[in-house]
């Protein structure tokens, strides 16, 4: 069954189209990748997604209800939860009042010291920092808080904009460990991602991204045998 669905899906900054009538599906308790090179259009498909972009044709579906027109923070209220590129965290704040900001909705509220614990045993080091301001923690450290942020708000689908950017290769397999046991808990997740044989190896599915447009999609695993995405993302 589809959670998330995303039907001819057109958008775009200021007149310049970046979409043009993408479609895709994620499935319950699976995890799926959208890869693609820079530029064609992943984090606006995104921000379209979690209502951050107005569409300019298209719907979106959650859950099987319509929520195109939604705002953000009502999809924020449904389940839909998106961990952005960069981070964005509250520097000033400590570890603790990130992860408490993710526990805004209502939905989150009920289950905050549950979901808190469950972000702690994901990621030990930040019960070891919680009072830690989150501007002095390393690159990888910080990714940890974002995530732990979009856990904290009791996601149904969570939606994470390039995981492993500007981390080194350890970080980047600790927090794609930290993937595969949350999929293993059932949790729908879309991955856009730039490691494209990492993010594939631990994905269900994939949809491959080209000027905006759905160019290939599979399974995951088939399309990492696949000898023309081998040549583009992989240089094999």
């Amino acid at each position: 069954m589809a959670l998330l669905e995303i039907s001819d899906l057109a958008s775009g900054y200021k007149g310049v189209q970046i979409l043009w009538g993408v479609s895709l599906k994620l499935q319950e308790g699976k995890l799926t990748t959208l890869v693609g090179s820079n530029g064609v259009g992943k984090t606006t498909l995104l921000s379209t997604v979690m209502g951050l972009l107005t569409p300019w044709q298209g719907q979106v579906f959650f859950g099987g209800r319509e929520v195109t027109r939604l705002s953000a923070h009502a999809r924020a209220d449904l389940g839909m939860v998106l961990v952005p590129e960069g981070r964005q965290l509250f520097t000033d704040m400590t570890v603790y009042e990130n992860l408490e900001m993710g526990a805004f909705s209502k939905r989150a509220r009920p289950a905050f010291t549950e979901n808190l614990e469950k972000v702690y045993e994901l990621f030990p080091r930040l019960k070891e920092r919680a009072h830690q301001k989150a501007g002095t923690l390393s690159g990888g450290e910080q990714q940890m808080v974002a995530v732990g942020r979009g856990l904290m708000a009791a996601p149904q689908v969570l939606m994470l904009d390039e995981l492993s950017l500007g981390l080194s290769p350890l970080l980047a397999l600790n927090l794609f460990e930290a993937l595969i046991r949350l999929k293993a808990t059932g949790l729908t997740m879309l991955l856009v991602e730039q490691s494209v044989a990492m993010a594939l190896a631990v994905s269900d599915y994939a949809y491959v991204l080209s000027q905006g447009k759905v160019w290939l999609e599979g399974e995951a695993r088939q399309l990492l045998k696949n000898d023309e995405i081998r040549r583009t993302y992989l240089g094999i």
